[in-house]
């Protein structure tokens, strides 16, 4: 009983925001992938409850999409279900002759759910027989930078996925946050000052746009 109560844990356990992402080796329509292949770069991964079924197979050509975005924010896509090598290659293919799209990222086979388990991909509500739609967004550090999870009946937004990425590249790069809806381009938040001395100062400076001295806006160069 008590070796039935870890495993069930470990089902439902996540990697939190600003952890390490779990190590993993896994079989991919691409043939083997680990997590030192993304060292030194940024990735998603992503898991979907099930090939052959309709909402997947809509996130998938919606994936696709956006590939190419991605790559050139330097980032890799990754996808991964509990179903075999064999299921993915047939569903890909599938896609391709009936949505003329062309899937060009791996697939993870996970089998043995030894991947989503690290991930805690499983939720309960599966019964542990099927992934859930997560998304996992990890740095060029290995450090897990957000995680999404939407229910098995909605499929995912990837104009968010991408607004995402954007706006984490554009925190590490500047330094700075970015507020609600924004977009490349828009104006991004400031850190707050650290002293009384700095609220004056950041009050008087033109290169802020401030409502008060602990909000304040800035452009700047992308």
């Amino acid at each position: 009983m008590e070796q039935e109560n870890q495993v069930q844990e470990q089902t439902y356990s996540l990697p939190r925001i600003g952890e390490k992402a779990p190590e993993f080796t896994a079989q991919t329509t691409h043939g083997e992938i680990s997590l030192n292949d993304y060292e030194g770069k940024w990735f998603i991964l992503f898991s979907h409850p099930s090939d052959f079924t309709p909402v997947c197979t809509t996130e998938f050509v919606a994936f696709q999409g956006i590939y190419d975005q991605l790559r050139d924010l330097d980032t890799e896509l990754i996808g991964l279900s509990v179903d075999s090598v064999t299921s993915h290659i047939a569903w890909i293919r599938n896609i391709e002759e009936n949505f003329n799209t062309t899937i060009e990222f791996p697939v993870i086979a996970d089998l043995d759910k030894q991947v989503a388990t690290k991930f805690g991909m499983i939720m309960p509500e599966s019964n542990g027989t099927e992934t859930s739609r997560a998304v996992f967004v990890i740095d060029d550090k290995g450090t897990v930078r957000s995680v999404i999870y939407y229910p098995l009946t909605t499929g995912r937004n990837m104009g968010e996925i991408l607004r995402l990425v954007e706006a984490l590249k554009t925190t590490d790069e500047h330094g700075v946050s970015t507020p609600a809806d924004w977009e490349k381009g828009d104006q991004v938040v400031a850190s707050p000052p650290k002293t009384t001395e700095d609220a004056k100062a950041r009050l008087d400076d033109s290169d802020y746009d401030c409502v008060d001295w602990y909000f304040c806006k800035k452009e700047i160069n992308s």
